[in-house]
């Protein structure tokens, strides 16, 4: 696991999920690396989401990823549910 997902991991604790995964999307994007500054896919569930509208969820997030954009992640892709939406 590199640095920067275990980081990514450690900081979205902050949210409080009852599901995360993240996947290093790398390999994806090798033809246009972007000087160790990596992609990733975030899908998080938490009651914290509740209420909030996408663009508020997505400010959340990138609120918890903190300083790690744009040193370490150059792109993340987020998926952010309330456990009621996960659930269906």
């Amino acid at each position: 696991m590199s640095d920067t997902l275990a980081q990514l991991q450690k900081n979205l604790q902050t949210l409080t999920p009852s599901h995360l995964e993240v996947i290093d999307d790398e390999q994806h994007h090798i033809e246009h690396r972007h000087e160790g500054a990596g992609h990733f896919t975030v899908t998080i569930v938490s009651p914290q989401f509740s209420q909030q509208s996408l663009v508020q969820r997505h400010r959340m997030v990138f609120a918890a990823v903190g300083d790690l954009m744009p040193t370490s992640i150059h792109a993340l892709s987020i998926h952010a549910y309330t456990p009621e939406e996960f659930s269906h």
